[in-house]
């Protein structure tokens, strides 16, 4: 499969995603009073971004035509 993930695109969503995972972490673990379903969502979330992000394929962006993917 060709990538579609830029180089920025693809540190934005690790950041992002690894962010949505730790507060989804600590909301499940009762550290933020968020609730359980904010917490999976989060966690889901976060790690759907790092997984697009790990292997620079987004599939929702080969659906819309997207590619950030640097020159080839």
């Amino acid at each position: 499969m060709e990538y579609n993930i830029g180089t920025a695109d693809r540190a934005v969503r690790l950041a992002v995603g690894g962010l949505l995972a730790a507060l989804g972490g600590a909301s499940l673990a009762g550290a933020l009073e968020t609730g359980p379903l904010v917490g999976v969502l989060a966690l889901l979330v976060g790690a759907v971004l790092i997984g697009t992000a790990l292997t620079r394929v987004c599939l929702v962006y080969r659906v819309l035509g997207i590619d950030t993917a640097d020159a080839r």
